[in-house]
């Protein structure tokens, strides 16, 4: 794994590690890499300033970086329970008093204020944050999806890109592990929620895990060019010392095995090398995941 670009500096152009997006992001976003290979973000509404901060189990890092880039946070959003995404919450709020602590409604956040079910909105500044339920690598865990608020009434006429907050359901080139879950709801979160997205979605996930998902994805499937070329764009940012975030969700339809579960060379390879039941996609992304598992390259 590369060095990950210093926490506080400003957000690396949306094309770090993934082509060149069609349009540009809603949101301002920075990155704030934190305690082994962990991502917390800040997020800024361009039109009123308003900002939050996503998973930040650092709050003295993560509020370091907002100071160096001039931002005042005045909402939290938390994805799920695990210490390293929810076990800062309780220290941001002694340190910043009022700050809104908006996260799920399905399971037990520390200090939480504002909690969202399935497709709930919550809104700072001139941006939408919805709550995208995604059960599986916990039982409460939601994505959340940053659109601008005018975006909801007239879906698709926006001239700048969504951001989604994946937590630790997607990853570049992989996805979170099942502690609470199954490959049923996994494939619900991945080809039922995040694949109807729109593909120039901006994809920010919970960690610093791509190099090592890729070399996964490329022995499922060794002769996938769009596969071999996130490999060369994500070698060289991270010997750039840059994160490989943002992906787009175009990007992963192209070269996330666990969001192709229903293409040929994928299904062969779970069953040859992962002993998949059937030809499924419940089949074939449990085989998947029990790969990563044992995976060693």
């Amino acid at each position: 794994m590369g060095t990950l670009a210093a926490a506080g500096t400003s957000s690396p152009p949306a094309s770090s590690c993934s082509t060149t997006p069609a349009l540009p992001p809603c949101a301002r976003v920075i990155p704030v890499p934190i305690l082994s290979d962990n991502f917390a973000y800040l997020v800024v509404d361009p039109q009123t300033g308003k900002a939050a901060c996503v998973d930040p189990a650092e709050p003295a890092k993560v509020l370091a970086a907002a100071q160096r880039e001039g931002i005042k946070l005045s909402t939290l959003l938390c994805t799920h329970k695990h210490w390293d995404h929810a076990g800062g919450n309780e220290e941001m709020v002694r340190m910043l008093p009022g700050l809104e602590v908006v996260t799920t409604k399905f399971e037990d956040i520390p200090a939480a204020t504002i909690r969202l079910g399935d497709d709930d909105v919550y809104t700072l500044g001139s941006l939408s944050v919805r709550a995208i339920y995604t059960p599986c690598h916990t039982k409460g865990h939601v994505l959340f999806l940053v659109t601008p608020q005018d975006e909801a009434d007239s879906p698709g006429t926006s001239p700048t890109a969504p951001v989604l907050f994946s937590g630790d359901t997607l990853f570049v080139g992989g996805c979170g592990r099942f502690f609470e879950g199954d490959g049923a709801q996994m494939v619900e979160a991945l080809m039922g929620r995040v694949a109807s997205l729109s593909p120039e979605t901006l994809v920010y996930c919970g960690h610093e895990y791509t190099q090592s998902n890729l070399a996964f994805a490329l022995s499922v499937e060794p002769e996938n060019a769009a596969l071999r070329a996130k490999i060369a764009v994500t070698t060289a940012a991270l010997h750039s010392g840059q994160p490989t975030v943002p992906s787009t969700v175009g990007s992963e339809l192209e070269i996330n095995p666990f969001m192709r579960v229903g293409e040929a060379a994928v299904i062969k390879a779970a069953r040859e090398k992962g002993g998949a039941a059937g030809e499924d996609p419940v089949s074939v992304m449990t085989a998947l995941r029990e790969m990563k598992n044992n995976f060693k390259g």
